[in-house]
């Protein structure tokens, strides 16, 4: 089995270190990430200059672009064969919710599924990042389940893990995205040179997160496993825009 394995914080961050170790006896393991933390990325290309490929001395593969670049080169530019799955992560944060929309950790995992693999996007949801061998070891039981048993078509699943102990885990179970109150306004502050500048505000605290949902399940302990889709068109709206354009 041949994993490519991604992430938004950079080739240095611990989390891909943790998964590359914990997958490293399944399967054979391609590292290639951003140089720098790309976190908030989202699904952008690099179309203004050209990429480099370099490695570090552990073995990983680093670009000078954003997830979905290094995704995207390595599959269709560097690696041979089509790799048997794309994982990004192991994230420091939560990418629960509306998260997904900016998250550079599912974009590289999302740039994956539209290039025909399965693909799996991991985040540990706390910043105190104390039990990344947790996510590790999910990932990894996730892998072998897929290994074991192969779903019909390519998926792509948003795994959210609490940053407990894995003997404190209450199970994984299947959920559909949260949603978040809105974002907090900017923060506007004066820089050393007397200049104006502005910081983005804090994510919304969480507005859907009843039963079933990503922020529920993460609250009680649970590993929450969320089946996302790229198709964007709010279905529901296709009659009310058609007859408000034939008025």
């Amino acid at each position: 089995m041949r994993i490519l394995l991604c992430n938004d914080d950079g080739y240095f961050a611990p989390g891909i270190e943790h998964l590359a170790s914990a997958l490293a006896d399944v399967a054979e393991i391609t590292v290639v990430a951003p140089e720098r933390d790309r976190s908030g990325a989202s699904n952008s290309l690099t179309l203004d200059r050209p990429l480099s490929l370099k490695q570090a001395a552990n073995g990983f593969y680093y670009v000078n672009g954003t997830p979905t670049d290094c995704v995207h080169l390595a599959v269709t530019g560097m690696l041979e064969k089509l790799p048997d799955m794309v994982i990004s992560g192991i994230n420091i944060g939560a990418n629960m919710g509306d998260d997904t929309i900016y998250s550079g950790t599912v974009a590289a995992a999302t740039e994956g599924f539209l290039l025909g693999v399965p693909a799996l996007a991991v985040s540990l949801c706390s910043k105190a990042g104390g039990h990344f061998a947790t996510a590790a070891r999910v990932t990894r039981e996730l892998v072998l389940l897929l290994q074991r048993q192969p779903l019909s078509v390519p998926v792509l699943l948003n795994v959210n893990v609490p940053d407990v102990s894995h003997e404190e885990l209450a199970g994984i179970v299947v959920t559909r995205l949260g949603k978040r109150h809105k974002a907090e306004p900017v923060v506007r502050t004066i820089s050393p040179r007397n200049e104006t500048v502005f910081w983005v505000g804090a994510a919304g605290e969480a507005q859907d997160a009843g039963e079933g949902t990503d922020f529920f399940a993460v609250q009680n302990n649970q590993v929450s496993l969320t089946p996302l889709q790229i198709d964007l068109t709010h279905t529901a709206q296709l009659s009310l825009v058609r007859s408000w354009l034939a008025q």
